[in-house]
């Protein structure tokens, strides 16, 4: 009897190990803010939406791949975002709310509406982004993307 629970609990414990270290370990905005502070590292930023295609198949093919996984882990800050959050984030003492979701149906949060629009274009999905220690944006990339070419993205220096 002694056995069986001591291998249940060995058990128990070394599955926890396995999936903790099996997934990308996602922040909060305000984890971010505190992670930035303590030890500055690049920061990698995926916005998606629950209706888009392409967002589903990057978590799906890319996001489970084991040496993603490992170099967003060791290499970067993740953070990952719903667009149409209605979630009030603050971060570096800024407010930011969905003010469209008071108006429009699919309303975008004011974050990726602040940093994944470009050239006075809305957000296009899937959307991620490369950004220094800093949060100073290094690469946008608003389309599907391999495995490969993300790890040559994340393989480049983003001091």
């Amino acid at each position: 009897m002694k056995y069986i629970i001591l291998f249940l609990i060995t058990f128990t414990l070394s599955t926890n190990v396995i999936a903790q270290s099996s997934d990308i370990a996602w922040k909060t905005w305000a984890e971010l803010e505190q992670a930035l502070k303590e030890d500055p590292k690049p920061v990698f930023i995926y916005f998606h939406a629950s209706w888009c295609a392409y967002c589903k198949k990057i978590k799906r093919d890319i996001f489970t791949k084991k040496n993603i996984i490992n170099t967003l882990n060791h290499k970067f800050y993740a953070v990952e975002m719903d667009i149409e959050t209605t979630d009030t984030i603050t971060f570096d003492g800024v407010t930011f709310t969905n003010q469209q979701a008071r108006t429009k149906r699919n309303g975008i949060h004011q974050l990726p509406l602040l940093l994944a629009s470009t050239d006075n274009k809305t957000v296009t999905l899937p959307a991620t982004l490369l950004c220094d220690s800093t949060l100073s944006i290094k690469k946008r990339i608003f389309s599907y993307y391999t495995s490969k070419t993300l790890l040559d993205l994340l393989n480049t220096p983003y001091k």
